[in-house]
């Protein structure tokens, strides 16, 4: 044997150490796409709105002692909407709320990026893992909000998973409740079916009424509804439909 085979064949000690093995960062398009509300799961809401410290969660420049949360993204996904509301609206405070833990996750990283490289921008803007179809009423108090927004929520085909579609009867009396009077319900989908039972029970509901199309035209925040989110983006790719319904606070 060659003295060229022999050092092939025994590599060295510095060779042979063992490298410690790298955290694998999942691909946020790998993670479970929805997940099911009714589910029994830990989660630490707080027992009222005014229990909640949101001081950890803006950035150094917000006192959330003089500022509230106004705007509210349930199911954000990865945020894209959250950033995009962090422009238009740079005064006021946006809050996603986001059931999956990766999601969350992945959504907090990508805020405080954004913050690293962009500096005295995107403090308004935060992420909560909640679920909002059980406790938003302990997140906000009564007319808090002046927008809300359902972006392609999960559609739940089966006509026995119905009940756990994030807009219902019963879901738009708290909605109603945390929202102001004339605050803006957004809602929009790629499946029709969801689209007209969205609309329907907004439309049914005594304290909301829809938007006309010229209320639309000149809202400025609809064009970020249909387009902003990854969501929007996919069924871009695949040239699918976008129904949107907007409403109104009575």
């Amino acid at each position: 044997m060659s003295l060229k085979e022999e050092t092939n064949k025994n590599p060295t000690t510095e060779e042979t150490k063992i490298q410690p093995k790298k955290r694998k960062v999942q691909p946020y398009h790998h993670i479970k796409a929805h997940s099911n509300p009714l589910a029994d799961k830990n989660f630490d809401y707080p027992v009222s709105p005014k229990a909640k410290d949101w001081s950890k969660y803006f950035g150094k420049s917000i006192d959330t002692n003089q500022k509230r949360i106004e705007i509210a993204d349930v199911g954000c996904g990865y945020g894209g909407l959250l950033v995009s509301l962090s422009s238009a609206f740079p005064q006021t405070l946006c809050l996603g709320m986001e059931i999956r833990d990766k999601v969350v996750e992945y959504v907090a990283d990508r805020i405080e990026k954004l913050r690293e490289e962009n500096e005295g921008k995107y403090e308004n803007i935060a992420v909560e893992k909640s679920n909002a179809m059980k406790n938003i009423p302990n997140y906000f108090e009564k007319g808090q909000l002046s927008k809300i927004f359902f972006l392609f929520p999960d559609p739940h085909f089966k006509k026995s998973n119905h009940r756990r579609r994030i807009i219902s009867k019963q879901l738009l009396a708290e909605y109603a409740y945390v929202l102001r009077k004339g605050g803006i319900a957004y809602t929009i989908s790629d499946v029709e079916d969801l689209h007209q039972w969205m609309d329907r029970h907004f439309s049914e509901h005594p304290l909301f009424e829809k938007l006309t199309e010229e209320e639309l035209a000149s809202d400025p925040v609809v064009p970020l509804v249909i387009a902003s989110s990854e969501e929007a983006r996919k069924v871009d790719r695949i040239q699918g439909k976008k129904y949107l319904a907007v409403f109104r606070r009575k």
